[in-house]
C-alpha cells in the first residue's frame, strides 16, 4: 500500500500521465463535465473536500506553467481568487476567460476532478510545466 503522495488511484494515475502543456481541471460540485472528458469525482458532501484542499495537493505534485480562471470569480469570489493567486508560483501564467468559454475549454482537458467545493466560480485549468 502507498503511504505517501496521492492516494486516490485515478488522480495518481492522472498526475503520473501529464505530460508539458497538459491540462486539467480542478472544479466545484456544479461544474459540468463533457461526455467525452474524464471526470474524477472526489465529492462526499457539499463543501467536501474544498476546493483549496484539492489544489494544494495539485500543485505539491504537479509543475504547473498557467492556470486558467473564469473572469467572473473576480467579483464573485475574490477570496477564493486570492487564495488560488497565493498558491502560486510567480512565474505562472494567469488568464482570465468567461465561465462560458472555460466550460467550452474543459472538452480538451485529460479529465475535470470534481470537489464538494459549494462557492461560485471555484473552477480552474492548470497547464502542466516542464521539468528542465
Amino acid at each position: 500500500m502507498k503511504k505517501t503522495g496521492i492516494l486516490n488511484s485515478d488522480l495518481a494515475k492522472l498526475a503520473d500521465d501529464l505530460g508539458h502543456t497538459d491540462r486539467v481541471c480542478i472544479g466545484d460540485l456544479g461544474l459540468p463535465v463533457p461526455s467525452e472528458t474524464q471526470k474524477i469525482d472526489l465529492a462526499l458532501k457539499v463543501g467536501d473536500p474544498k476546493f483549496q484542499e484539492v489544489l494544494d495537493v495539485y500543485l505539491e505534485h504537479i509543475l504547473v506553467e498557467k492556470v486558467i480562471l473564469a473572469e467572473e470569480i473576480k467579483t464573485a469570489n475574490p477570496e477564493q481568487l486570492t487564495a488560488i493567486l497565493g498558491k502560486l508560483d510567480a512565474d505562472v501564467e494567469v488568464e482570465y476567460v468567461s465561465h462560458e468559454e472555460l466550460k467550452n475549454r474543459n472538452k480538451e482537458v485529460k479529465a475535470i476532478i470534481r470537489t464538494g467545493e459549494n462557492t461560485p466560480y471555484s473552477n480552474i485549468i492548470l497547464q502542466s510545466g516542464v521539468i528542465l
